[in-house]
């Protein structure tokens, strides 16, 4: 009988924190969007796969930049807010995910969490990540270290994704764009 309640147990526990990864919506205009926790195989599906894997494949990250801040970057954990709908976002993501590549950054230290576009529930996830976070435009790269935010990027670099990580993993008093 205490197997029994251990096992039922474990699978509430399970269940509780599984999360469903690459959600996909339907707007009522037809629009197809991801929202919530994704992964990058939810970005290179279809239909975003089109502009994902061609910004991604198309940018070549400055190796130089990346290799001042490579060994340091590892020590953090980022969350990527991005819109499967929003131009910035598509511009951006591919970036910055071959820029964490080309730093070999490990991946299960970044969260990637899609908000949704809909009238009532815009720049939301379904389960709440952005709640405290206070996400006013698309995308916003939040980087933690001990679990407490360092400092963020929103919307568009300054200089370029690489000079503006750069300039926050060294904490060089860096302010993004649109104060939060």
């Amino acid at each position: 009988m205490k197997r029994v309640f251990t096992l039922l147990f474990l699978l509430c526990i399970t269940g509780i924190s599984a999360q469903e990864f690459n959600k996909e919506i339907t707007t009522e205009n037809g629009l197809q969007l991801l929202v919530g926790q994704i992964n990058l195989e939810g970005l290179q599906s279809q239909p975003y796969g089109g502009w994902f894997q061609n910004r991604y494949e198309s940018y070549h990250p400055d190796e130089s930049m990346v290799a001042l801040f490579k060994e340091k970057l590892s020590a953090y954990n980022i969350k990527l807010f991005l819109g499967t709908w929003c131009g910035d976002s598509k511009r951006e993501s591919p970036k910055f995910i071959k820029i964490l590549e080309a730093a070999d950054f490990p991946m299960e230290q970044l969260e990637i969490i899609a908000l949704d576009y809909r009238k009532g529930h815009y720049k939301t996830s379904p389960t709440g990540e952005e709640k405290g976070l206070n996400i006013i435009k698309v995308p916003t790269i939040i980087f933690f270290k001990d679990g407490k935010e360092v400092n963020r990027i929103v919307e568009s670099p300054l200089e370029s994704l690489e000079e503006d990580m750069a300039q926050i993993i060294f904490q060089k008093g860096y302010t993004p764009n649109y104060a939060y």
